[in-house]
């Protein structure tokens, strides 16, 4: 048997996912919608494969994602060739007219996901969207598949819902180190900004106190439900559960956003690209910048 690596983007924008019709392919293919994405290359990460597989499609790109689900899928069609599929749900920049699609594919449609009749899509992206459905709790997600009625929605995002975007540093690595965090509301307004030098740490260390540092200030001020972007994939996995912590020195640090997490109604981690976690990233040099000069 054949084994093939594939990740998958669950695209979201406004309430509403992205589908693209095929063109070209296999027969069974042609003719029906399907997620964006593909093949994994030799030597090539996962999150890379994801980032050109969503530009070439759609011309749109990665803002931030995070890893939803990773499981193995035989082809109906093609019973000797095993996929690993790594399904991630991602948020592109741009609006949803920016489509500019690839060759594969000939039209493109922004659904809510509810109403995405599951006859006019592939067979991988039924059983993506039916996972994503089966979530415990997706009712009540912002990013699952049975989203809320955009009323709902509109209203829960004016109840204490907030965005905390957060970074860590040190350098040397370890070396001395600064957390920093900005937190937003729903109209992306600053809230409060923040963050705290840490003397001599390593750069995940850095990273993992500035997730507590910007979750115990959402707390102070009163949120509910916090979505934190991260431009570190390993912590962003490891606070989602899919990868393992092998280093002890970060174990305290995360039974403490652990216990904070118990706090809020609904926390999510979600991986930002480093180009769009600049505030964050330009409180932590502040922060090393004045520690350096009052050491001088």
């Amino acid at each position: 048997m054949i084994q093939r690596i594939q990740v998958r983007a669950l695209v979201r924008k406004d309430n509403r996912i992205l589908l693209l019709k095929r063109v070209s392919g296999k027969d069974a293919l042609v003719g029906k919608y399907e997620l964006p994405g593909g093949r994994v290359g030799y030597n090539e990460q996962p999150e890379d494969a994801l980032n050109r597989h969503v530009m070439e499609a759609t011309g749109l790109e990665v803002q931030s994602s995070y890893l939803s689900d990773v499981f193995t899928y035989v082809d109906a069609d093609n019973s000797d060739t095993q996929y690993a599929v790594i399904f991630y749900v991602v948020g592109v920049s741009g609006s949803k007219s920016d489509v500019k699609l690839g060759q594969k594919y000939g039209k493109y449609s922004w659904k809510k996901p509810n109403d995405v009749p599951l006859e006019t899509l592939t067979e991988l992206s039924r059983l993506l969207l039916h996972l994503q459905s089966e979530k415990p709790g997706a009712s009540a997600m912002v990013d699952g598949f049975k989203i809320q009625s955009d009323v709902q929605y509109t209203e829960n995002k004016k109840q204490g819902v907030a965005s905390v975007f957060s970074d860590g540093g040190s350098r040397g690595n370890p070396g001395p180190s600064a957390a920093g965090y900005v937190i937003k509301d729903a109209t992306n307004e600053l809230l409060y900004e923040g963050g705290a030098y840490l003397g001599i740490t390593t750069n995940n260390q850095a990273e993992y106190h500035g997730v507590r540092l910007g979750l115990e200030k959402a707390k102070e001020l009163g949120m509910k439900s916090v979505d934190c972007y991260v431009d570190s994939m390993l912590v962003v996995n490891q606070l989602n559960g899919a990868y393992v912590i092998r280093n002890r020195e970060l174990w305290p640090i995360h039974e403490r956003i652990k216990e904070l997490i118990a706090q809020f109604d609904k926390v999510s981690f979600r991986h930002v690209r480093r180009e769009y976690n600049q505030e964050a990233d330009g409180m932590v040099n502040k922060i090393l910048d004045a520690r350096l000069k009052k050491s001088l």
